[in-house]
Order: structure tokens, then C-alpha cells, then sequence
């Protein structure tokens, strides 16, 4: 009889929701004030790790047909609130249902004008 190698089981690692800055510039049909030059979008995406998350959100954010250029990360939840950020209960809420449907949430919208 032989042996059978077996296979390492993966560990699987937890999601976690990651608070990220994207800058978008313009694109035929992106949905921006007509005069805007571009927006900064503040969103929740859940991921196993921030380059994760920020993969999803550039994916998602293209198919919106909005063009990022920029993404800077925030940090997880606990990260913000040992850092000293102040997060309300319903910027709280919002990064849980985030997890809870493992998607991203645009929560803020800010048009760039020159």
C-alpha cells in the first residue's frame, strides 16, 4: 500500500474590513458632477488582507465605470481606533455590514472641481 501524500490544509485566514481613500479622475459615463475633475471616494472593503481588499474595490469601482487612479489605506477598524481615530456609530455599522456581506461600500463621495 502506499503512502498518500497529504495535502497542508490551508488555514484560513478571517476577513477583515479595511478603511480606504480612493481618488478617481474622469471617464465618459462615471456619473461625476459635469465640472468636476475627479472625486476622492471613501470606502469599506473586506478582504483576508488590505492588498485584498484593495484589489476588489479597484475591480468594482472600474465595472461602476469610474477610473481610480489612487488608493491609500486606512487601516482595519481596531488599526483606526488604536491610532486615535474617532469612528461613530454609523461609520461602525457601515464597515460591519461590509464584513457581513464580504462587499465594498462607497460611504462618501467628494467631487474634485479646479
Amino acid at each position: 500500500m502506499a503512502e498518500q501524500d497529504e495535502k497542508p490544509v490551508k488555514e484560513k485566514r478571517p476577513q477583515q474590513v479595511y478603511t480606504l481613500v480612493v481618488e478617481v479622475g474622469r471617464k465618459a459615463g462615471d456619473g461625476l458632477p459635469d465640472k468636476a475633475t475627479g472625486a476622492a471616494l471613501m470606502c469599506y472593503a473586506s478582504g483576508v488582507d488590505e492588498a485584498e481588499a484593495v484589489r476588489e474595490t479597484v475591480a468594482i469601482l472600474k465595472d461602476a465605470d469610474l477610473a481610480p487612479l489612487e488608493v491609500q489605506g486606512m487601516g482595519t477598524l481596531d488599526e483606526r481606533r488604536a491610532a486615535g481615530d474617532e469612528i461613530g456609530e454609523e461609520e461602525a455599522e457601515l464597515m460591519q455590514r461590509a464584513l457581513a456581506e464580504n462587499s465594498v461600500i462607497v460611504a462618501q463621495m467628494t467631487p474634485f472641481f479646479d
